[in-house]
């Protein structure tokens, strides 16, 4: 198995490689050519061809969760690939909002995408099987000390009421490989200790690696994390406890607590950015 970072907060200085605050990766597996989230702006696009990566090959899509820094940039990719069908979550387009700027404002998928194409979407509930050895799984673990950190991210009711999200609308990819599962998950919102044990009880077996955003960062905290430095130790405790050998982490996760990560991780531990390229056995 091999993914790509197509878009990512960064690229190579010196780069052709365009980055904007998103996700995406192209994964090979199998034989089969998969896309996981689109960014914000379909420039992701731009560099999957610099890359010599085929979006109009792409055999299916996955919305890992109902934000507009990964979804609008579908656009794009329904754009050139008229026939590859994305799987998200039955709620992804759910109207969702973010108060880190003072004032709720809207970070859901925008309708045109969402409404405009729909078509093109499949939303089916619970754990979900898209390929031999691939499977979309909810999140089922929730609460305890790896709760998600975010007091910011909310979900509105009728006309004027916000409520707490509580995420049901983010999944992960999972892939099989010989040394064990792969975890795809963007933004961790509900908390990546949770979200592993999940997969693991799902699937009955054991997690090999994740990839993905872990939602620690916060522009507004002056530590530049939204939980204390005992938690982002706590959260890499963990995650070698539950078995995970390799972590591929940026996007959300923030420089502070990639620091504190490193710590513990060490070699386990690996930045994204974008063109990266990762080969796992």
């Amino acid at each position: 198995m091999e993914f790509v970072v197509l878009m990512e907060n960064t690229a190579p200085e010196g780069s052709c490689l365009a980055s904007e605050h998103g996700l995406s990766l192209y994964i090979r597996y199998r034989g089969h050519a998969l896309l996981l989230d689109a960014g914000s702006s379909g420039k992701f696009a731009d560099n999957a061809a610099a890359l010599g990566i085929d979006m109009g090959a792409v055999e299916l899509a996955v919305l890992s969760h109902g934000h507009y820094d990964h979804a609008d940039g579908l656009r794009r990719f329904f754009a050139v690939n008229h026939t590859a069908k994305v799987y998200a979550r039955p709620t992804a387009g759910g109207a969702y909002f973010s108060t880190s700027q003072g004032e709720p404002r809207f970070i859901g998928v925008h309708r045109d995408v969402w409404e405009g194409q729909k078509a093109r979407f499949v939303t089916p509930e619970g754990l979900t099987e898209l390929l031999e050895g691939v499977w979309l799984v909810p999140e089922t673990v929730r609460g305890g000390p790896f709760a998600s950190r975010e007091t910011n991210l909310l979900r509105k009711v009728g006309r004027d009421r916000f409520v707490p999200d509580d995420f049901s609308h983010e999944q992960s990819l999972v892939l099989e490989e010989e040394r064990g599962l792969v975890v795809f998950n963007s933004c961790s919102h509900g908390g990546i200790v949770n979200i592993v044990r999940g997969v693991k009880e799902q699937l009955q077996k054991p997690v090999y690696a994740v990839v993905g955003g872990l939602h620690l960062y916060s522009a507004k905290a002056p530590s530049g994390m939204n939980c204390t430095p005992e938690y982002a130790r706590a959260v890499a405790d963990a995650l070698m406890d539950e078995g995970v050998e390799k972590v591929y982490t940026g996007h959300c996760t923030g420089a502070a607590a990639f620091a504190l990560l490193k710590e513990r991780l060490g070699e386990r531990l690996e930045a994204l950015t974008g063109g990266l390229r990762v080969e796992l056995p």
